[in-house]
């Protein structure tokens, strides 16, 4: 997945295309490929490493035609490799694909059986044979509509053929694809920043649409072929406003995506009504499973919350002993590691030095090691002994928002993984608790809807100089995140402490509109989280609680009290964790802070 671009009109294709592409880089990529038509035939040019690298490819007779598809590939399956790199074609067909392929696998496997031959290691090449197969059979746009109702996943798709060379073709499924409108050119993307020099007058395909493009004219179909009427509109975004969506900053951009990101790493792991769970994905058996007796789960900053999290998970849910360090620490502890013992490494990058430290110290000890990384081919995904992949796409602000939220949902998955082979409760339990993980990205986006409201409490709060953030139980983590969030990118401090572990010293900096934040569950620690908040209370602290109780209690004593409609207990850490992230990036906005690069902070943090 990362970005498309698609022209085709009377101007130097191959030139737009390469322009496009340029535009697109903002979202980090790997490889990046182009493929146009000259004399009726397909040519395709594509590499790994940057953009740059690919025009020194380019032959300058390919720059003087009039159609072409491009892409910059981030690797979701296979590495990062020239056969990996979009386009992919088949028997005159170039494709390119953002999205995810769930039952790839089974197709493959159909498709090499019927004869084809399989270069590359993408789900992308799948759906190019399968457009093949029913090409030579039937037209190019009955074709297409045939492929992708038996694929299972999302994607945005852009194909071009020898056959019917004066056209392109487009196809959205939960992947963003959007056409440019020119009377004698057309432009189709991933995002508006990539024909935005040359094209503001829009038309954003919805799920289920097909564009066929001509340099003339444009139509729009659903999956059954029925014409529909859509008019272009006019966006009059900068070049910098589009390459964000629209938004200011990436960061509120990638807090927006989060239920999309929530979706891309249940998506193919765990099937729909709960029953089944995809171990293939873990990279470890059931068995390997099965006979885990302790984990060490390790990380850094964010993740390192994440870790917390999936403590109180996978003790709770699956009954294995954890411990959780920060990797820097990590490294240089002797650690009297147990027998059958796993290792997680936590990293969005995958290439965090002190969590990269700690997983090869685990190695050098004999212990079996997994990442849960957002980056495909990154170094901690190659060292690993096995790897799940949030799939959360690039993360461009330096806070992380997405790949958070995804690493939980990665471990609330790896935890129910562990349960079940160990039978230690029921499978009616294991479906429910599985199938409500369907609901959180439906979820997340109705937390999303309490923006306006969080913007109103953030002007009240931006001036003030210290806060403190207080959680019991899965929402201790949260609340240090909250915290986290705040200080990094509103440089105000602020505390994160277990509710219970507040008289225990950070009472002691509670005086009038000293603001506290509480994060509270409907579940077992409510009263004595009440308790808590009536101890602030008492001193006159400024309360504010963000909760999945309506208790008449709770609202009386908060002086700013924030609903969020919850789940289970360990889904609900996602759901309070976004309106903390709209919170600190609010805030920071009105102290007039860079929150896409906070001061003195990177990244990805590559040294020690």
């Amino acid at each position: 997945m990362c970005g498309i671009i698609g022209y085709i009109g009377n101007k130097n294709a191959v030139e737009i295309t390469i322009e496009g592409l340029k535009k697109l880089e903002y979202r980090g990529y790997d490889s990046a490929g182009i493929a146009t038509l000259i004399n009726g035939k397909i040519h395709t040019v594509k590499c790994k490493g940057k953009i740059k690298k690919l025009e020194a490819l380019i032959d300058e007779k390919l720059k003087r035609t009039k159609i072409a598809i491009g892409h910059t590939r981030w690797a979701t399956h296979g590495k990062p490799s020239n056969e990996n790199a979009h386009p992919h074609c088949s028997g005159g067909i170039a494709l390119v694909h953002n999205g995810i392929i769930e039952n790839y696998a089974e197709l493959k496997k159909e498709l090499k059986d019927n004869g084809y031959k399989f270069i590359s290691e993408t789900d992308t090449e799948v759906i190019v044979h399968l457009i093949k197969k029913y090409r030579d059979k039937m037209p190019l746009e009955e074709a297409v509509r045939t492929a992708v109702s038996q694929l299972k996943g999302s994607y945005a798709l852009v194909i071009m053929d020898e056959q019917e060379p004066e056209k392109i073709i487009g196809v959205r499924m939960e992947s963003p694809l959007v056409v440019g409108v020119l009377e004698d050119e057309k432009f189709i993307a991933s995002d508006v920043p990539a024909f935005l020099n040359y094209c503001s007058r829009v038309i954003f395909l919805e799920d289920g649409e097909m564009a066929i493009l001509k340099k003339n004219e444009i139509k729009i179909y659903d999956l059954k072929g029925e014409e529909r009427e859509k008019k272009p509109i006019s966006i009059t975004w900068t070049a910098s406003m589009a390459e964000k969506g629209g938004f200011k900053h990436f960061m509120i951009k990638e807090i927006y995506e989060q239920p999309r990101a929530i979706a891309d790493t249940i998506r193919g792991r765990v099937l729909p009504d709960g029953s089944k769970i995809n171990y293939e994905e873990w990279g470890l058996t059931k068995n390997e499973l099965s006979l885990i007796k302790k984990i060490y789960l390790v990380a850094c900053g964010t993740s390192y919350h994440a870790c917390l999290i999936g403590k109180y998970m996978i003790e709770k849910i699956a009954g294995i002993p954890v411990e959780v360090d920060i990797a820097s620490e990590f490294r240089y502890r002797e650690v009297p590691f147990e027998k059958d013992s796993l290792l997680i490494a936590i990293t969005q990058s995958g290439e965090t030095a002190d969590t990269l430290a700690a997983l090869r110290y685990a190695k050098k000890s004999g212990i079996k090691t997994l990442t849960i990384c957002n980056v495909l081919g990154s170094t901690a995904s190659r060292e690993a002994d096995a790897v799940f992949y949030t799939h959360s796409g690039p993360e461009i602000g330096v806070a992380s928002t997405k790949a958070f939220t995804s690493q939980i949902v990665a471990l609330y998955i790896f935890a129910f993984a562990c349960s079940i082979t160990r039978k230690n409760t029921s499978h009616m339990i294991h479906k429910k608790f599985l199938k409500e993980l369907f609901l959180l990205p439906r979820m997340a986006e109705e937390v999303l809807k309490l923006d306006d409201k969080i913007q109103q409490l953030a002007k009240e709060l931006y001036r003030k100089p210290n806060f403190l953030y207080l959680g019991r139980g899965l929402n201790y983590p949260v609340a240090l995140e909250g915290a986290l969030k705040l200080k990094e990118i509103s440089y105000i401090h602020a505390e994160g402490y277990a509710a219970g572990e507040m008289k225990h010293g950070p009472i002691a900096l509670v005086e009038e509109g000293f603001p506290v934040i509480f994060i509270v569950s409907d579940d077992p620690y409510l009263e004595k989280t009440l308790s808590n908040i009536e101890e602030i209370k008492a001193r006159d602290g400024f309360i504010i609680t963000f909760s999945s109780s309506k208790r008449d209690k709770l609202k009386k004593l908060s002086d700013r009290f924030i609903y969020v409609e919850g789940l289970n207990s360990y889904l609900n850490t996602v759901l309070f964790s976004i309106p903390l992230q709209l919170l600190a990036y609010h805030v920071a906005l009105l102290r007039g802070c860079d929150v896409d690069q906070p001061r003195n902070l990177a990244k990805s943090v590559t040294v020690e």
